[in-house]
């Protein structure tokens, strides 16, 4: 499970989800990629599921990026605990995800397999996804 090794702090605030990505929005590595298009928080486990439907649909033949990573802590209290008494204990990592944002990039030389590879890791995300390419002009940059 992907987490932070060590944070500044133990909890953090909700925050919220508005606005769009700036930054993290073209590919840079692989030739293919998921674009978020809407706001969520992907946990670890979901970044895990969908890093191995692409792993084992590409069989060891491409390269896979994962541009996301989980360092907001999600607290939870313990179930059958009466209000008040401070907040619970982190429980999961989130990565914030704002749309436009690129999630997962990947190598792979026959486009219908990482084309299926991709539509197999955005079954495993909590909103909705686009599958780009790089075109010709943007891969002889």
């Amino acid at each position: 499970m992907l987490m932070p090794k060590k944070t500044k702090y133990r909890k953090q605030m909700k925050g919220r989800r508005k606005g769009c990505e700036t930054r993290g929005t073209k590919l840079e590595f692989g030739g293919y990629g998921l674009i978020s298009l809407d706001p969520a928080w992907i946990t670890s486990r979901q970044i895990e599921a969908a890093r191995r439907a692409m792993t084992r649909e590409i069989k060891r033949g491409g390269n896979v990026w994962i541009k996301v990573f989980p360092d907001k802590p999600i607290t939870l209290k313990p179930a059958e605990t009466r209000m008040g008494k401070g907040k619970g204990n982190p429980e999961y990592w989130v990565a914030v995800v704002k749309p436009g944002r690129v999630l997962f990039e990947l190598d792979y030389s026959e486009r219908a397999v990482a084309i299926h590879a991709l539509e197999l890791a955005a079954q495993k995300l909590p909103m909705k996804v686009k599958i780009i390419e790089k075109t010709m002009e943007e891969a002889g940059e």
